[in-house]
């Protein structure tokens, strides 16, 4: 069995984020070919092109696509904001995309779970985020598709997924991830 080191960017930054606790759960429900990473995305400076050209890029840039390019594949778990994803992970996105021709997203399969309060479950920032790593060249897994609305009410006060049905349907999930990743 080959093991696949996944890089999980969560698209908040909120202390108290339902996406990273979600997130940390995954960890602990992944099959063992998956090793879960999760890559912080908090220090990354705006992206700004006149900073690439000019060979002022920042360190915070340099440190975080090092870090995606290590990993074989991608697990994105985010709130919506606004019918979108968080403007954080659109600078991560973007952040590493560049410079161009030099992605460090190209390539890397990736899965999108989101995560809402709200009864639809991020279904605005799951879709919209499959159509900018459709032009990144992620192949993003098509199903399932995973949308945690009401993720408030799935959550115990640790921070655990208390919901048996959640805990099963993740576990589902992350399974069919691995072997979507082993056949990619």
């Amino acid at each position: 069995m080959k093991t696949f080191n996944v890089a999980i960017v969560i698209g908040s930054l909120r202390k108290g984020s339902f996406s990273k606790q979600v997130a940390l759960n995954l960890q602990k429900l992944s099959p063992g070919e998956l090793k879960l990473h999760l890559i912080d995305i908090s220090g990354l400076e705006m992206y700004n092109q006149d900073l690439e050209e000019s060979g002022q890029e920042p360190a915070s840039w340099k440190q975080f696509r090092q870090e995606v390019l290590k990993h074989d594949a991608l697990l994105f778990v985010t709130p919506e904001y606004n019918r979108s994803i968080p403007g954080v992970l659109k600078n991560a996105l973007d952040v590493g995309s560049r410079p161009y021709g030099h992605s460090v997203w190209d390539g890397k399969p990736g899965a999108i779970i989101s995560v809402s309060p709200g009864a639809i479950g991020g279904f605005g920032a799951n879709h919209h985020l499959r159509q900018m790593l459709t032009f990144l060249n992620v192949p993003a897994m098509q199903q399932p598709e995973a949308y945690l609305g009401n993720v408030h009410k799935l959550l115990n006060e640790k921070g655990e997924i208390a919901n048996p049905a959640t805990l099963d349907f993740l576990r589902s999930f992350m399974q069919a991830y691995a072997s979507w990743i082993e056949k990619d």
